[in-house]
């Protein structure tokens, strides 16, 4: 496995670095998000390490341009643990977040917990049907009556999780930790925002015999 090591921080790189090796990982480092990105599009990683604090092009740039063209798995690294970068880093497509200092056994861990996520998702059942929808996890494509919706990759993960599971309701805790990768002490109206983007772009369609419904106090089911 290959990772994109991407810090302007030489001694952080450099121990992330070893201890990658020492997991058996291939490396790639870069030290700005403009080397992130040239990096990223040649070496072809399997899991981004993204300091968010970078010279010529900052992670969060950087994140949103890789999720432009692929879903591969991003640790988003900071210095500043505050709950708005944490959200932003989500929001736009981050599947970690670690803050500085961290202990590079951690990230280790992290990036174990990621990869064992992607490969259970890969044993799955690749495509679900309900009614008039269709969501297959493997193209990352959801439609409603044959017409393909604009999800990003975590609206998709999320209606993925609750129509696997449906009838079952899911805590916002519940949706982070399984989504994400990782317990989440912030602010989870995250959840919230991804929950109401979704259902405005499902609500554009009749949808008599499913929905994604609020359990007030609790969190969030797909009702069939």
């Amino acid at each position: 496995m290959k990772v994109l090591i991407a810090d302007d921080h030489k001694q952080i790189s450099s121990i992330l670095e070893e201890y990658s090796k020492k997991e058996g990982y291939k490396t790639v480092l870069a030290s700005d998000g403009v080397e992130a990105i040239e990096k990223f599009d040649s070496e072809e990683p399997d899991v981004v390490l993204l300091d968010v604090m970078m010279p010529r092009k900052d992670g969060f740039s950087v994140c949103r341009e890789i999720r432009k063209k692929s879903k591969v798995p991003i640790i988003m690294i900071t210095a500043r643990g505050e709950d708005f970068e944490k959200i932003m880093g989500l929001e736009i497509g981050a599947d970690d977040y670690i803050v500085k200092p961290f202990s590079p056994g951690e990230v280790m861990a992290r990036i174990k917990a990621i990869m064992r996520r992607i490969e259970r998702e890969s044993a799955q059942q690749e495509e679900l049907v309900f009614d008039n929808l269709t969501v297959n996890l493997d193209e990352y494509i959801a439609s409603v009556n044959g017409e393909e919706i604009a999800l990003t990759k975590k609206e998709l993960e999320i209606l993925w999780t609750l129509a696997q599971n449906r009838n079952k309701v899911f805590s916002r805790e519940n949706l982070l930790s399984s989504l994400w990768g990782f317990d989440y002490f912030g602010d989870s109206r995250t959840v919230d925002s991804h929950i109401k983007r979704l259902r405005a772009k499902l609500d554009r369609y009749d949808h008599p015999n499913w929905n994604i419904r609020t359990i007030w106090g609790v969190g969030y089911k797909f009702e069939v």
